[in-house]
């Protein structure tokens, strides 16, 4: 390399032929402090704590929980009441839900959905429950009779 001479100066000094890095750690450091603030923005969902191991099925008295339906057409049912075949609104299901907590916090809520419903509607029912402050919403099903593929 040829030294090149400084306008200024008169001086001769050698090219520098490394790659000057504080300008991309300059970009680098702004993009993480920009994906920092907005990652926490971009989860929705509704909290849910999955079991460490398989689960075993709860034995629970029908007196000690709830049970909250959903059916086919979309309407909630809850056994809790005198009329458990009318179907209640998000919001009557959380206000009675709510009432029997109140009593009893100990009540155990579980939430059946059928299969043709839409994935929606349940998580719209866990969302209001959870809002209600019901922190614990289990979910009942079938077990299964073969094993899923590509499950081991």
């Amino acid at each position: 390399m040829k030294p090149q001479a400084d306008f200024r100066t008169g001086v001769k000094r050698k090219l520098v032929s490394e790659i000057n890095v504080v300008p991309y750690i300059d970009v680098m450091l702004v993009l993480l402090v920009v994906f920092m603030i907005t990652a926490p923005m971009m989860t929705q969902g509704v909290k849910v704590d999955l079991p460490d191991a398989n689960a075993e099925p709860i034995t629970v008295k029908e007196d000690e929980s709830l049970v909250v339906s959903v059916r086919r057409d979309g309407s909630y049912l809850l056994n809790v009441g005198e009329q458990r075949d009318a179907a209640a609104s998000v919001a009557d299901v959380v206000a009675r839900v709510g009432a029997v907590k109140r009593q009893k916090p100990d009540t155990l809520v579980l939430v059946e959905g059928d299969d043709q419903v839409p994935y929606g509607r349940v998580v719209t029912l866990m969302a209001a429950l959870q809002k209600a402050g019901v922190a614990d919403v289990g979910l009942i099903t079938e077990p299964a009779l073969a094993p899923v593929k590509g499950t081991r």
